[in-house]
């Protein structure tokens, strides 16, 4: 085993980091559609793993009223941490083994862009969250500030490889000083990676620009599931990933987007409270919606569902790719809303 590795989604997990949701720009109408799920969403990870919950003063009493039970029998651990939005994957610590040790990088963030084309002004309680977090877990501790990395954009096989797309990691607003080259060299400091594969793209029309857990992810250390469609922009991106990874050698299921585009209703529209300087919605406006935003827990594998004609082929191509593993379907419409979806919305902590 090497000294210093991030080990895969799919080994096994002493926990789980997750945000309860709050943000009147990213959820309708006080989060009164969205806390169900993420309740649930809560409740399935904790079958299999502590959830550790960070929450602010003001939304405590919502989760302890929908989370009784997980709390009470310390399934479900809260932390009065204040947040500007509940992204827990992107922006609590990426965790890697150096040694034995479970250690914590702390990447800065600064909300998938900055001041060149981030989603809100505000991050700085988003960017302090990671350190904060690690110090109540009391694992090991690594400062990447300034080099800004989100998690959603990075996936790995646990055995030296990295994939990522060049349009996040090489945006403008991430690491502009640093070439290809350099960002890579990054990565392997401090992820232990052997190898970087960079996709091309993400799904088209991602806000995070183009994060990796929307597109493509590892279901074992030389396979991938790739989000597929044969039409349009998003079908050119598809093929260029397609072969890329083909050109490294990784093996490749295609998995389904969605058959009919997810959009802004005029009725989520009305439920949102935006902020001056942050990223408005518009009805008609299509999400990015993506199976490949799956999470793995101890419990099973948390698949979105769109209420759309692919949602059980979804089910049946991640039930082949995970055969040991239950697959845990999740109503994802009110999560999506938000900008993101089930994978977004964790981070593992590895055991």
């Amino acid at each position: 085993m090497k000294n210093l590795y991030m080990p895969a989604e799919w080994e096994p997990h002493l926990g789980t980091i997750m945000i309860w949701c709050e943000r009147p720009g990213s959820w309708t109408y006080g989060a009164k559609y969205a806390r169900p799920v993420f309740a649930g969403i809560i409740k399935h990870i904790s079958a299999g793993e502590k959830v550790y919950l960070a929450v602010s003063q003001e939304g405590e009493s919502s989760a302890r009223a929908l989370l009784k039970n997980e709390i009470s029998s310390n399934r479900v651990e809260l932390f009065n941490i204040k947040t500007d939005d509940c992204w827990a994957r992107d922006m609590a610590p990426t965790f890697v083994k150096e040694n034995g040790k479970t250690l914590g990088i702390d990447w800065a963030f600064n909300a998938w862009g900055g001041t060149y084309n981030g989603l809100y002004k505000n991050w700085q309680n988003d960017d302090a969250f990671a350190s904060k977090i690690i110090k109540k877990l009391n694992t090991g501790y690594k400062n990447a500030h300034p080099f800004v990395l989100e998690g959603g954009s990075i996936h790995s096989n646990g055995a030296g490889t990295i994939l990522t797309t060049a349009e996040c990691l090489l945006s403008k607003g991430r690491n502009p000083s640093l070439s290809k080259g350099q960002i890579e060299l990054k990565l392997k400091e401090y992820l232990g990676a052997d190898r970087v594969i960079w996709l091309d793209r993400g799904v088209d029309g991602d806000e995070t620009d183009g994060h990796v857990d929307n597109i493509c992810a590892f279901v074992s250390q030389n396979t991938v599931v790739l989000g597929w469609d044969e039409r349009g922009v998003q079908g050119e991106i598809c093929r260029k990933n397609y072969d890329i990874l083909s050109e490294n050698g990784i093996d490749v299921i295609k998995l389904p987007f969605p058959r009919e585009p997810v959009t802004i209703t005029e009725f989520d529209l009305k439920g949102f409270t935006f902020e001056e300087g942050e990223d408005r919605r518009e009805a008609g406006e299509k999400l990015a919606a993506s199976y490949v935003n799956f999470y793995i827990c101890n419990a099973g594998v948390l698949v979105p569902q769109f209420g759309d004609a692919n949602d059980k082929a979804a089910l049946d191509i991640l039930q082949g790719a995970f055969p040991a593993k239950k697959i845990i379907p999740v109503p994802a419409r009110n999560l999506i809303v938000g900008g993101g979806n089930i994978h977004c919305l964790t981070q593992q902590i590895p055991k």
